[in-house]
């Protein structure tokens, strides 16, 4: 029986997937040579050679410096990713802050932006004509850098597909057309952002991949994300990809309910995870206006504020116990609030982790349940996002294509 078959790419087809090999690979290493290049991607050194000359060309990376090989011959020239050029804008929008980010090439952080406000107190619409404004801003700032946006990424509470919000409960919002509503507002104040590529999911997932690709995790791929703001949001990653579940709306452990005749939750169910160890519930059951405060009450080790700590982590615990069981994780990481509180979350957390884990893996010496990075955030995974989309096919970005 004769079978299909695939259908082969001409040379312009396989030229355009070797420039993206060679892009991600000296992108992967920070700084390499020719002759490394070749010997890691199975190329001749003629053929990377012609590769990164075009590569060179087109801004996508720079050369500086010598380094030898260690072998006999010339010394090979230092290849490193463009810091100017094609960048990613990353914009998260959470409940009480809006943050921009400009990512460039090399995976730097060279703007950023945060403005603190209510996000509740306002209409969708005006909601995300303020972040293209202070989108706007640092686009100003980062072609005073030479960087161009390639692309926006947008972070968003709540359930997210299509680019569109289908519901996010902390902010009353319900079929909000974010994508739209965000291009046409920066378009009105930045015209050349006009037809600009955008992205959107939901923030959580985007913290997820910005501990995978710019966090301390090493070698880990497989891991559970939680984010901890007003609200509590998940994120699973499983072989260094997210698991999105049939709709999009996989990790959404801050609805999962942990006690069935807990207090309401904005959602509409009773007993959700976030009314116990979400930014708002612990502030109000410890009795304190911040973070700042209640970690300060808690070091200085106020009954309240340890209490609430308690019950928030017991809480965790037991949500978490539950994923851990299903999902088989290798670590749970804690972003947002989480960090600053670990001292006074984690020792219930483990216990629960510990007695409710059925793998007997999770004991508190195993360094399982680990902080998020100081240098990731959601914003920086959605700018992120967009570099990926670049290193996946460079010439579709390249000066003169329009994009």
């Amino acid at each position: 029986m004769n079978q299909p078959t695939e259908p082969k790419a001409d040379k312009s087809g396989v030229r355009r997937h070797n420039l993206s090999l060679v892009l991600r690979t000296v992108h992967d290493a920070g700084e390499t040579t020719r002759a490394a290049v070749a010997a890691r991607v199975g190329l001749t050194r003629p053929a990377v050679s012609s590769l990164v000359e075009q590569l060179l060309d087109l801004g996508f990376l720079v050369e500086s410096g010598k380094t030898f090989s260690g072998q006999a011959g010339r010394p090979g020239t230092v290849l490193k990713p463009a810091d100017t050029g094609p960048a990613g804008l990353g914009v998260e929008i959470n409940v009480d802050y809006v943050t921009v980010c400009v990512v460039d090439l090399t995976g730097a952080d060279r703007v950023r932006r945060t403005e603190r406000l209510d996000n509740r107190a306002a209409e969708a619409p005006e909601v995300l004509a303020r972040a293209a404004r202070i989108a706007a801003e640092a686009l100003e700032v980062a072609a005073g850098r030479g960087l161009v946006p390639a692309g926006a990424g947008l972070a968003l509470p709540g359930l997210v597909s299509g680019g569109t919000v289908r519901q996010a409960p902390n902010l009353g919002w319900h079929g909000v057309a974010a994508e739209r509503l965000f291009g046409t507002a920066l378009t009105a104040l930045r015209p050349a952002t006009e037809g600009l590529p955008l992205t959107s999911d939901n923030e959580a997932n985007m913290a997820a991949l910005a501990e995978l690709w710019f966090g301390t995790l090493g070698d880990l791929r497989t891991f559970l994300h939680l984010t901890g703001e007003i609200g509590v949001g998940g994120a699973i990653v499983v072989h260094g990809e997210l698991l999105r579940g049939a709709h999009g709306f996989a990790g959404e452990i801050g609805h999962l309910v942990v006690d069935a005749e807990g207090p309401r939750c904005r959602c509409g169910s009773r007993g959700c995870l976030e009314q116990y160890a979400g930014q708002a519930a612990l502030l109000g059951a410890a009795g304190t206006t911040g973070v700042p405060e209640l970690a300060e009450r808690a070091e200085a080790e106020d009954p309240r504020a340890l209490s609430a700590l308690a019950e928030a982590g017991r809480m965790l615990g037991r949500a978490l116990s539950g994923a851990v069981n299903l999902l088989d994780p290798e670590a749970v990481v804690l972003g947002g609030i989480y960090p600053r509180l670990m001292p006074w979350l984690a020792p219930a957390l483990t216990k629960e982790l510990s007695a409710r884990v059925v793998s007997g893996l999770w004991t508190p010496t195993t360094a399982r349940l680990r902080p998020a990075s100081t240098t990731t955030d959601a914003s920086r995974g959605a700018a992120a996002l967009v570099l990926h989309d670049v290193l996946a096919d460079p010439l579709a970005y390249a000066p003169g294509t329009g994009a």
